[in-house]
């Protein structure tokens, strides 16, 4: 028998989820190229020595293809992206602001250890050898405008939490170069039992674990951080970037979290990392993720800096409803006719329709009156019916 059902982690949509995907994607691109952005298209299909490299991203995750080079389908877009603004666009000005739209492919193994393929669309933007701190708030505050303009607004409670690869890293080297690692694990993965269990002066165990519960406001968390870490660039870095993106966020309902031990999915960022989770109707829903990855530029031969987000397009469906996210439902027009002798005259006038840039659809078989043809017409959604009697 042949197999009737989608691959595992993979779904088939119906029109109006098509529908509603194309209508984010197209509110999102409009304000991407208000701000500059110009659209590219990765390829699909990567090395694996673009994907690990530029993703630093865990093997298992990445779905291999059966080929003589050793080839995967992208797990995100930013490697493939960040490759070619050093190859084929390195004589391009600076900065780089690139958009797309694309799907990407994980393999995720579930509680039972098989693996299975999951995919989602994403829509996003990556700037490139962009001034750091200008770029860090142009970003953000674009992402705000993204928010603002598909329609996520107070009632979905976003909450935009921030964090910071380099400040992360300055609190761990506080702790002896052994423990680093353990400490760096138990707090990203919000791990108190993994912490106690660690071998730590006590005074030292107490502050790490004031620093894992240590997120909200940013403006006290900064003060938190200062009298944790003295002086630092990049604890003055993101206090100005904050400052300049504090009032967009304040008027599109956005609520700006610091979360100082905050980490994305990918171990692809050196700097500031962010993402964006809403209220759904049963459990928060992360729509957004990205940050700063000037060393993976670097380690394509690009003159050092990147930093972009994605969104999760079906995601935000989910949040939005597909009767928000795919508003307009096209208006067609049913043509049917009483004998098939009318065929002629039938495409004739279902050209007329056609030039006037009115949908038209002609129904294949004949029908006895314009009540039966209206009755057909609903049944299939048409707006509007033309019977040739």
């Amino acid at each position: 028998a042949m197999a009737l059902q989608p691959a595992a982690g993979t779904r088939d949509l119906n029109p109006r989820e098509v529908d509603g995907n194309r209508w984010l994607s197209e509110q999102l691109g409009q304000v991407y190229r208000l701000w500059g952005y110009v659209e590219v298209s990765p390829p699909s299909v990567e090395r694996l020595q673009t994907l690990e490299a530029g993703g630093r991203i865990n093997d298992r995750e990445v779905v291999r293809l059966a080929s003589d080079d050793p080839l995967g389908l992208r797990p995100e877009m930013t490697a493939s992206i960040a490759r070619a603004a050093c190859t084929r666009m390195a004589e391009l000005p600076r900065p780089l602001r690139l958009w797309s739209c694309g799907t990407v492919f994980r393999s995720v193994q579930s509680d039972t250890g098989q693996q299975r393929l999951e995919e989602q669309l994403q829509s996003g933007v990556e700037l490139l050898g962009g001034h750091a701190s200008v770029a860090d708030a142009e970003l953000l505050r674009l992402l705000l405008a993204c928010i603002a303009k598909v329609g996520i607004g107070a009632e979905h409670r976003p909450k935009l939490l921030l964090g910071h690869h380099g400040v992360l890293s300055a609190l761990l080297n506080q702790v002896p170069p052994g423990q680093r690692n353990a400490v760096g694990k138990a707090l990203i993965s919000f791990d108190p039992l993994a912490l106690a269990g660690l071998q730590l002066p006590s005074e030292q165990r107490q502050s790490l674990e004031q620093l894992m519960r240590l997120r909200g406001a940013p403006d006290q968390v900064l003060r938190q951080l200062e009298s944790m870490l003295g002086p630092s660039s990049d604890l003055e870095h993101l206090s100005a970037s904050l400052q300049l993106v504090a009032s967009a966020a304040t008027e599109a309902h956005v609520e700006l979290q610091l979360d100082p031990t905050f980490q994305p999915h990918f171990d692809l960022y050196d700097g500031l990392v962010l993402k964006v989770v809403c209220q759904g109707v049963d459990a928060p829903v992360e729509i957004a993720s990205g940050g700063r990855y000037d060393a993976l530029v670097e380690r394509f031969g690009g003159a050092a800096s990147g930093l972009g987000f994605s969104f999760d397009l079906e995601a935000i469906q989910g949040l939005l409803g597909t009767e928000n996210t795919a508003p307009q439902q096209r208006a067609v027009t049913l043509l049917s006719v009483r004998d098939l002798s009318q065929l002629p005259a039938a495409f004739a006038a279902q050209a007329e329709q056609h030039a006037k840039g009115q949908a038209c659809m002609l129904l294949d078989r004949p029908c006895g009156s314009e009540a039966e043809a209206q009755a057909e017409a609903a049944a299939r959604g048409c707006q509007a019916v033309i019977w040739m009697g």
